[in-house]
């Protein structure tokens, strides 16, 4: 079947006004694909796949018992959005990201925001994510987040949601970088004659955001990348852009603490570390003041963050932004510190701690999208539309026992984009994760990780749950 008769049904489509009607903006992507015979794309299809595949594009399922290493499905169909429209959304990532900064600024000092009664205390104290070690932590150019992803929904509407903050270690962006290479190469043509904005200097803003946190007497810092190692579902991810930024790849046990200072271990000696942008959790980063179990992480290393001989991307404590209860406050801060409404709105939330929404929430298990506060991944979570009673059942005895740990939303009509499903091309719904930058200016990736359910029906996207992604094209 070709896209001229595709039929986007009672979805809002990204590439479709309606049957056989495409947006204006992609008319040439439109016309392309339409001049292909459905065996050329499924070979273009299969030789991008094959390429992301040798180039190491995969990732890790924990728990899947028929081996570690998976291939991310690559869909060749993009994802385009108007400039016009991106340059509101980029406008309001930018106003959410200096909120959410401030907030952490706030939280882990005066805490005025609490004094004040915009967001209760127990709900910023119970949050798995605040660390009270953090509290009257002072980060380098009082930056907590400097790399976020915050994930966008659009409904049966077309209008746009944030559906999730991520200030902790968001993970994706190489998947961007190389889906884009790969573009390049399948559909040429279509990048000759349309005006698409570009994503390859992410890595050079990445290495600038870094290098930031120095301090300023040194001048010529070094920065390494701390993963956890091989075995983690993002290392791919974390070695890719070890390399595009041309620093150090390291491990916990590749550095020391030592005369003061975080010192990276070399066949010349002990090597001065200056900045890490981490991909350990919070909680395995250093033994000494977190898990004394973790031997992820180095003995010692908040003591040297503390005293400002170390930069630390994301600053740690991050996690309490990520908590999806703190997440309904969002909104509010933006009004509380920047004196301005929501430029995106969140997704209508039901807070389960409060007793008459739990209420509601659990004579309407049927309707909502049930989310553990700290969960991620898809894990965690219950679609009512699409569970049984005793699913149900299950959940709800699990709100009762733990409300704070849970939230409900509606369930959105996401929107689509059509996908190869065979030989056909089939509407499968997606969500969007830009990736923001906050050093000495705040940047945003265009465009960002368009992740598709690429199961009929389905409305989780994320890749442990057997979703993919495409390439997201900001066309002008």
């Amino acid at each position: 079947m070709k896209l001229a008769n595709y039929d986007p049904g009672h979805f809002y489509d990204e590439l479709f006004d309606a049957p056989g009607s495409p947006r204006k903006e992609v008319i040439p992507l439109v016309d392309r694909i339409n001049s292909l015979s459905i065996e050329e794309i499924q070979r273009r299809q299969q030789a991008a796949q094959v390429a992301l595949f040798k180039m190491g594009v995969t990732f890790n399922v924990y728990s899947d018992n028929q081996g570690t290493e998976k291939i991310f499905p690559f869909d060749i169909l993009p994802r385009t959005i108007a400039a016009a429209e991106w340059q509101v959304l980029e406008k309001g990532l930018k106003q959410r990201i200096y909120a959410l900064n401030q907030f952490l600024a706030d939280v882990y000092g005066d805490q005025k925001i609490i004094s004040d009664g915009v967001i209760p205390a127990d709900v910023v104290y119970s949050s798995q994510g605040f660390l009270k070690p953090c509290v009257g932590l002072k980060p380098p150019k009082g930056i907590w987040s400097h790399i976020s992803g915050m994930d966008l929904v659009r409904d049966r509407d077309g209008q746009w949601y944030i559906l999730e903050d991520n200030l902790r270690c968001p993970s994706g962006v190489s998947y961007v970088l190389e889906g884009r290479r790969i573009m390049k190469s399948t559909l040429p043509l279509v990048f000759d004659r349309m005006q698409i904005q570009p994503v390859e200097e992410y890595p050079s803003h990445l290495l600038e955001t870094l290098l930031n946190l120095a301090p300023d007497y040194i001048d010529d810092p070094t920065v390494v990348l701390l993963t956890p190692g091989i075995y983690n579902s993002a290392y791919f991810e974390h070695s890719y852009l070890a390399q595009q930024m041309g620093v150090e790849l390291v491990e916990g046990r590749d550095l020391v603490v030592s005369d003061g200072y975080l010192q990276m271990r070399t066949t010349k000696g002990l090597k001065r570390v200056d900045v890490i942008y981490r991909r350990i959790d919070d909680e395995f980063i250093d033994p000494l003041a977190f898990r004394p179990d973790s031997l992820l992480g180095i003995p010692g290393l908040m003591e040297v963050y503390r005293s400002g001989r170390l930069g630390l991307a994301n600053a740690l404590g991050t996690g309490v932004a990520d908590d999806k209860v703190i997440y309904a406050y969002v909104p509010q801060m933006i009004r509380y510190y920047l004196g301005e409404d929501a430029i995106l709105a969140n997704v209508p939330t039901y807070l389960c701690w409060e007793p008459s929404q739990l209420d509601h929430v659990l004579a309407n298990l049927d309707k909502l999208v049930v989310k553990a506060a700290n969960e991620s991944g898809g894990y965690g979570m219950l679609i009512g539309t699409q569970s049984t009673q005793a699913e149900r059942e299950v959940f709800a005895a699990k709100i009762k026992a733990a409300p704070r740990n849970y939230i409900a939303q509606p369930t959105l009509s996401l929107s689509r984009v059509p996908a190869l499903m065979g030989d056909e091309f089939e509407g499968c719904h997606v969500d969007l994760r830009p990736y923001i930058l906050y050093g000495e200016d705040i940047y945003v990736t265009p465009g960002g990780l368009t992740r598709v359910a690429l199961k009929k029906g389905s409305l989780v996207v994320n890749s442990s749950q057997g979703g993919g992604y495409k390439d997201t094209w900001i066309v002008s």
